[in-house]
């Protein structure tokens, strides 16, 4: 499991030395906080692993700075910067190095990846976009052609289309694919590079199939597969956007019996609803902990800090949100009420 994540003069952080829980790891905070940023960073550590890709590369296809310019990814700043992204697994650690100086704008040292690499970790990122009802084509389109995509829509397809793995499946396997399956109505099937839902009633392509729908489809084909299994990480950018939150519920529930099963889950949020499903459906033993992103008004910096509920966070744009909304309801009610009795 990843353990730790450090950055300094790294996009929009100066400095950042993060501890991650072994469960679940929930990140919030505004917008242009650095969420999607570390996510990003702890993912192309764990994909190179499988692909023995070097790691200043795979930063650069997953965060695509322009030019393809490693050194673009260094904060921006006046005068000549150094930066560098840190992961940390148990003794392994992974360190890439650059600099924005235009004299050397690709240079970067990489440290300890042949180390790091001795232990193969699977991992899969799911994009905000959903992309299988985009499948077909776009691998050999990717491959073959210069397209400004950012590596981890190509990669998604990948994990998606990998077969079950040989031999039998456990039981809380078994379970997460009957909770999926009831939620979806239907099971996930692959022709010629099309996703289909397939049910009593036949196959419905996911170009005609609600885009929530597809969410969790895709989530059923990682565990039918084999990718989600003790010991790989889940990224997982946004998981409520385009969900009905009547599946909310469902949703978490399978993040938790994850984490159970030994996936390691990073998710960004920004619905309260998620933060709350979380928080009612946690049972002993659960190992769940929430991050929240934000800027220091003193020093202008983005800062983080944990807790192990999202109510013991100091700094919760999605609590001051919720509150204020609460708040303006109050007033209006009472506004009304003050209007009517004495009109």
């Amino acid at each position: 499991m990843l353990t730790h994540i450090r950055l300094e003069r790294f996009t929009a952080f100066e400095q950042l030395d993060l501890e991650l829980n072994p469960g679940i790891n929930v990140f919030i905070g505004a917008n242009g906080t650095g969420k999607t940023h570390l996510l990003k960073v702890a993912y192309a550590a764990c994909d190179i692993t499988k692909t023995e890709m070097d790691f200043a590369e795979k930063l650069t296809r997953v965060f695509l700075p322009s030019g393809r310019v490693i050194g673009r990814l260094v904060k921006r700043q006046q005068g000549r910067a150094m930066g560098f992204a840190e992961l940390r697994r148990e003794a392994s650690h992974l360190r890439a190095l650059f600099y924005n100086d235009a004299e050397r704008p690709s240079k970067v040292v990489v440290t300890s990846q042949s180390e790091w690499s001795g232990k193969t970790i699977e991992s899969v990122f799911i994009p905000v976009k959903e992309m299988l009802s985009h499948g077909p084509g776009f691998r050999s389109l990717y491959t073959q052609r210069e397209v400004h995509f950012e590596e981890i829509y190509a990669d998604i397809l990948d994990r998606a289309y990998r077969p079950p793995l040989r031999g039998p499946v456990g039981s809380a396997q078994k379970q997460i694919l009957r909770d999926l399956q009831k939620a979806i109505e239907g099971t996930v099937t692959i022709k010629n590079e099309e996703f289909f839902l397939q049910n009593e009633h036949g196959d419905l392509e996911f170009t005609l199939l609600a885009e929530g729908l597809r969410k969790l489809g895709l989530l059923w084909l990682l565990v039918q597969n084999g990718t989600l299994l003790n010991g790989s990480v889940l990224f997982w950018d946004e998981p409520e956007t385009n969900l009905n939150p009547e599946l909310f519920p469902v949703l978490i529930d399978v993040l938790l019996q994850l984490q159970r099963l030994g996936v390691q889950v990073l998710i960004a949020t920004h619905d309260y609803a998620i933060l709350k499903e979380l928080e009612l459906q946690l049972t002993v033993g659960d190992q769940v902990r929430f991050h929240a992103l934000y800027r220091d008004e003193s020093a202008g910096e983005l800062k983080c800090e944990s807790a192990s509920f999202p109510f013991e966070l100091q700094h919760s744009p999605i609590d001051e949100a919720f509150t204020s909304l609460y708040d303006r309801e109050i007033e209006r009610s009472l506004g009304r009420g003050v209007s009517r009795g004495f009109g």
